[in-house]
């Protein structure tokens, strides 16, 4: 089994910067593609970012240029660089993950909030 969890939301100004974390257990993380999601109030869940096991990575077109992913395999572990946060960041964000080998089968987290405002 995968367990994923999220750690790093919280409150923070418009323009300010977040880093959340997904540490993952389990035997999938070296061959899994991980991403976040979130999701805002009375609003689907979205893509924010992916990241495969060879680093190759995919941002929402409203994220590029502010967020970066990435992952340390030795860790366990995705991260999710936020900056120059707006309000419209708020949400909570879920940590995904499936593997690259197999039938595809999606792992959550349970979600952390972050929220952007003054």
């Amino acid at each position: 089994q995968v367990q994923l969890v999220e750690s790093g939301g919280g409150l923070v100004q418009p323009g300010g910067s977040l880093r959340l974390s997904c540490a993952a257990s389990g035997n999938i993380f070296s061959i899994a593609t991980m991403g976040w999601y979130r999701q805002a109030p009375g609003k689907q869940r979205e893509l924010v970012a992916t990241i495969t096991s060879g680093g190759s990575t995919n941002y929402a077109d409203s994220v590029k240029g502010r967020f970066t992913v990435s992952r340390d395999n030795a860790k366990n572990t995705m991260y999710l660089q936020m900056n120059s946060l707006k309000p419209e960041d708020t949400a909570v964000y879920y940590c995904m993950s499936y593997s690259e080998y197999g039938p595809r089968y999606d792992y959550w987290g349970q979600g952390t909030q972050v929220t952007v405002s003054s």
